[in-house]
């Protein structure tokens, strides 16, 4: 089904001496020659070359401001209180949030309810568990990379949100369902933060991660079951070779 759409694509192997091979798609037959790339005509050359340096450019931009924003942020908060362990207080941000990479650090606002320092530290362990903010920093660079697609950067929202719901179904597990309502509450008093490069309490989908949270269920054995199996059948529904027919 898919080769009939995919019929006017070549792809030329060649191997370049002390490399692996390689392998060069010409989708749009523009390409008369490969290794090096010759086009058709000079008008195709110079669209592809300036579709190139304008991405290039763009790309390099956006990442580049990506970066300026996170050094800003960290300038922003290197006032900030050492509390206990990699725990700190600011009085710059409005939700509690893990903040690095190699060393994270759980910076929390300085009027934080001590009643909801239990279920906010929980949540930022998972995310420092399971390196969440290293995730974010990858997202990001691929959303840049890919810039010009939409949904890239719609894929990156759904991503941080997942991400979310992720973390709060893992704090769930180990805190346990008793303690969903004051979980609940505690991320209601934070719902307020946001960032692309820390991992966030109030974080997205605030009214989402409620219901969620509220609706927590253990997964049982034959729901983990059920799901491994539609894991796999989308696995090997994806990996199969796409040969026409």
């Amino acid at each position: 089904m898919i080769s009939r759409y995919a019929t006017k694509t070549v792809v030329i192997w060649e191997r370049v001496p002390g490399t692996l091979d390689f392998s060069m798609t010409n989708s749009v037959q523009a390409a008369k020659g490969y290794f090096p790339i010759v086009y058709k005509t000079d008008l195709l050359k110079s669209i592809f070359e300036t579709a190139s340096a304008v991405w290039a450019v763009i790309t390099a931009a956006a990442i580049l401001t990506s970066v300026f924003l996170y050094m800003l942020t960290k300038r922003e908060l290197r006032d900030a209180k050492h509390l206990k362990d990699n725990i700190w207080t600011s009085d710059k941000i409005t939700s509690p949030a893990v903040y690095g990479i190699i060393n994270p650090k759980i910076i929390i606002p300085d009027l934080i309810a001590k009643s909801d320092m239990p279920y906010i530290l929980a949540h930022e362990r998972v995310h420092i568990c399971r390196r969440d903010n290293l995730w974010r920093v990858v997202a990001v660079i691929t959303a840049c990379v890919h810039w010009f697609n939409p949904l890239a950067w719609i894929f990156l929202r759904w991503f941080f949100a997942d991400m979310e719901l992720a973390c709060d179904a893992k704090t769930l597990k180990i805190l346990g369902e008793e303690n969903a309502k004051d979980y609940a509450a505690a991320l209601l008093t934070c719902a307020t933060g946001k960032s692309y490069f820390a991992s966030a309490f109030g974080g997205a989908k605030t009214r989402v991660r409620i219901d969620n949270i509220l609706s927590y269920k253990k997964l049982t054995f034959l729901s983990a079951l059920a799901f491994g199996a539609l894991i796999a059948a989308g696995a090997f529904v994806l990996i199969t070779n796409a040969v026409g027919g």
